[in-house]
Order: structure tokens, then C-alpha cells, then sequence
């Protein structure tokens, strides 16, 4: 796919070559950032590119290795920033997914320098990818630190975080989801909350510093929503800020609603690994994953597995089907989920036709195994069928009618559960 802009990459490769302006102090300041980070080039380049492989443009050297080794490191003669014009790399003329895979490279933790301007020059790039439909994001993490993936941006989606009791009410009021947690889990969580509700100095707009706690900060984050209420010694429902009477005698909604805030302001590993291994003891099933509080029955593919697809139109997709689902418009997300499903059919063309790029995934999938191989070719041919017999998409007059909205989840989530098991096995850099 190619929807970055000739525009797009000339102004980001002016932010490397140029830098950037930033306001420091009331002082406006230029900054500057190595796309290399705390590497050597040639270091950089070895971990996204096969440069002994590659030819090179300089007669004297069989592989661009040897070439790029002279030019940056014996004599130092290439122009600074030279490989975003240089057609072996295809960052100039190469597709959005080479482009886009180069970019998170640069904010790799083994790479980026975390003294450095990284985050200014992150935060402008995404300025810019936003432009054209993609931004980068904190897909995992390694040591506690963010690696970086791609994805399709949907405008406002990632601006406001809505919480976990907001995103499912409509579930909560059809009865779809149920939630109990018990008092000695309440105690467990508060008392885990409690450990990481620090205190620290902030400043306002007019420079007076106070301090504040992070407690007083997720309950001003909850206010966004709705007000928090508990029940006190008098059954009543009453407004409150006391962290303790909201993790005790509120809706259990509302707990996870303040995990999912905490998190924010304690963005590590281990706060998730602590929040996960309570509710796994207490038998809720749900889980932490990136910030957001999920069912460990109904969940959707992992953010660590689709920031790994390097081809945007699949991407795109199954992040729709996930965010309509999220949303209960399970219909629109049935749709999205089976063009998606025919969309990784042809993951391996043009080199391969539907048939045999399908045939291809089968046989990955089932690491060359007749029986395996039997059983997700039968799964693949009976979701197409599926896809042919009943109305998935809407406009398509002549199919079966889907009356019941409990056969679209099933429908839903059968083909997810074949997508994100093939998506594991696709060979990313065979497919760049």
C-alpha cells in the first residue's frame, strides 16, 4: 500500500536532516536527533536490512555492506541522512509497510537514545503519518520500555481513553457481561493501588507548584465520565474521593475503571503483572493488557500480534472489525472481519495467486502436517462458504439473512479465532 505522501516523507527526512523546533523556558530552541540513535549507522541498517545481500554502488565492493562501511565509517562521505534517497532501502519509492517498519525501527529501545529529543521527534512524525492514516504506537514492551508498532489511525479514538464501565455499558445493560468482585479482591486491589498512589509536585498555568497524588488524578479522570460514587455506612449512594471507599463500595465496574486509570500514571510492567496475577487468584477473567482492561473469554487479537502485520490493508481491517465490535455494532464488525478473511487469502500475492497464497498460510500453519493441514483447510473453506451462503455484508440482497445477533458473534467470533492463529504464522520479512 502506498498512502504516505512524496510530501509526507520529504518533511519527515527534514526533521532528521534539519531538526525540529521546540520551546523551552519561553525560549524557542533547535533540536536535532541521529535516526541511528545511540548506534552506529551501519548497526542500525544490520538490523532491519540484509546489507550483505544488497548490491553495492560502489564498484570497488561486492555488497552494500562493504559500500555503506567506506562511505560512513572509513572516509565519512555520504551525505548525512543519505539513506532516506537511497533507492536500496526503498524509503523513497518503497511501500507505506517498508516506510512505516524503518520509522519504529528508529524508536526501538536498543536503538533510540533516551537522553535524546526521541520524543519530540515522535511525537511531530505522528503529526505528520496522521496526515496520510497511520501513526506509531507502544505495541509491547521490552525492560518497561515501549517498542514501537504501526497502525491505521482512526481520528479521536486515540485523543480520549474510554474506560472500562463507558465502553461497556451497553453490554452491562443487555445483560451480555456480568462482573463480581469479591471484598478479600477489592482488598487485594486497593491495598495494590495504594502501593503505587505517589505523590509529586505539579505545576499550573500561572507556575504555582502544589502536590497532588495519583489518587487525585484518576478520580479527576473519572469525573470526565461520570461522578464517582460509593455506598456508606448508611446504604447510601454518595459522591466520593476516598480511593478506599470507591475500590470497596462501588460497582465493580468502577474498580476496573480506576486499574485502568492507575495504569496511566504508573505506565510499567509490573503494575500489569501485579493487576493480572490478583484477578487470575480471585477467579475474575479479565486481564490488564496495555492499559486496558479486557476479558480473558472474549478477547480480541493481541495489539503484540496484529503491530506485527506488515501489510496495511489487512491491518486496517481487523482493526476496524475490533473497534466496531468494541463498540457493539456487530454487524458493521462481521463485515469488516470477512473482508478481512479474504483480504489474508491473498497475503502472498502477486507472487502468488488467492488460491495458493490461502494454501501457503494452510501449510505454515500446520508446520507441513497432513493432519493439520486437513483441518485448517476445512476451516478456511467452510468460513468461506459461510461468507458466500449467508448476508455478511449488508448490501448483498440474495444471501440468507442473519435475523439473530447472537449467530453474528458466533459468526464473529469463529472467523477470529482462525485469523488470529494464521496472522502468528505469516512470514513478515518474506512478505517485504
Amino acid at each position: 500500500m502506498n498512502r504516505i505522501s512524496e510530501i509526507t516523507k520529504r518533511d519527515i527526512f527534514d526533521l532528521f536532516r534539519n531538526g525540529i523546533e521546540i520551546d523551552n523556558f519561553f525560549v524557542t530552541e533547535k533540536v536535532s536527533y541521529l535516526y541511528f540513535g545511540g548506534l552506529e549507522e551501519i548497526e542500525f541498517l544490520q538490523r532491519l536490512y540484509d546489507l550483505k545481500s544488497m548490491p553495492s554502488l560502489d564498484p570497488r565492493f561486492s555488497d552494500a555492506e562493504g559500500d555503506i562501511r567506506q562511505h560512513t565509517v572509513n572516509n565519512d562521505d555520504y551525505q548525512f541522512c543519505w539513506v532516506f534517497e537511497d533507492e536500496r532501502f526503498q524509503l523513497k519509492n518503497g511501500s507505506d509497510e517498508i516506510y512505516l517498519k524503518f520509522l519504529c525501527g528508529i524508536f526501538h529501545p536498543v536503538v533510540r537514545s533516551e537522553k535524546g529529543y526521541w520524543k519530540e521527534f515522535l511525537s511531530e512524525i505522528n503529526r505528520l503519518l496522521q496526515n496520510d492514516g497511520y501513526e506509531l504506537y507502544p505495541a509491547e514492551k521490552i525492560s518497561k520500555r515501549d517498542v514501537y508498532g504501526w497502525r491505521i489511525y482512526q481520528p479521536g479514538e486515540s485523543n480520549i481513553f474510554i474506560p472500562f464501565s463507558q465502553r461497556n455499558a451497553e453490554a452491562k445493560k443487555e445483560k451480555k457481561i456480568t462482573l463480581s468482585i469479591k471484598l478479600n479482591a477489592r482488598n487485594q486491589i486497593y491495598q495494590l493501588l495504594e502501593k503505587y498512589n505517589n505523590i509529586y509536585r505539579n505545576t499550573d498555568e500561572t507556575g504555582w507548584q502544589y502536590d497532588t497524588s495519583t489518587s487525585a488524578n484518576v478520580f479527576n479522570d473519572i469525573r470526565q465520565f461520570y461522578t464517582p460514587m460509593c455506598y456508606n455506612d448508611k446504604k447510601q449512594y454518595v459522591e466520593t474521593s476516598s480511593l478506599q471507599d470507591f475500590i470497596f463500595h462501588s460497582s465493580p465496574f468502577c474498580v476496573m475503571d480506576a486499574i485502568e486509570f492507575f495504569e496511566k500514571y504508573n505506565h510499567s510492567t509490573d503494575f500489569e503483572i501485579q493487576v493480572n496475577a490478583i484477578l487470575k487468584l480471585n477467579g475474575i477473567a479479565y486481564k490488564l493488557d496495555n492499559g486496558r482492561i479486557e476479558s480473558t473469554i472474549d478477547s480480541q487479537i493481541k495489539n503484540s500480534t496484529v503491530h506485527k502485520i506488515q501489510e496495511a490493508g489487512l491491518k486496517a481491517l481487523i482493526q476496524e472489525a475490533t473497534k466496531y465490535y468494541d463498540e457493539g455494532n456487530i454487524t458493521i464488525a462481521v463485515e469488516k472481519l470477512w473482508d478481512a478473511f479474504e483480504r489474508l487469502k491473498t497475503y502472498y500475492s502477486p507472487s502468488l495467486d488467492k488460491k495458493k497464497s490461502a494454501n501457503r498460510i494452510i501449510r505454515d500453519m500446520s508446520g507441513n502436517k497432513d493432519t493439520y493441514i486437513e483441518l485448517f483447510k476445512k476451516e478456511f473453506d467452510e468460513l468461506t462458504a459461510i461468507g458466500n451462503d449467508y448476508r455478511i455484508r449488508h448490501h448483498e440482497t440474495t444471501k440468507i439473512d442473519i435475523e439473530d445477533k447472537r449467530h453474528y458473534d458466533y459468526f464473529y467470533k469463529r472467523c477470529l479465532s482462525l485469523i488470529s492463529v494464521a496472522i502468528q504464522f505469516l512470514d513478515y520479512e518474506g512478505k517485504l
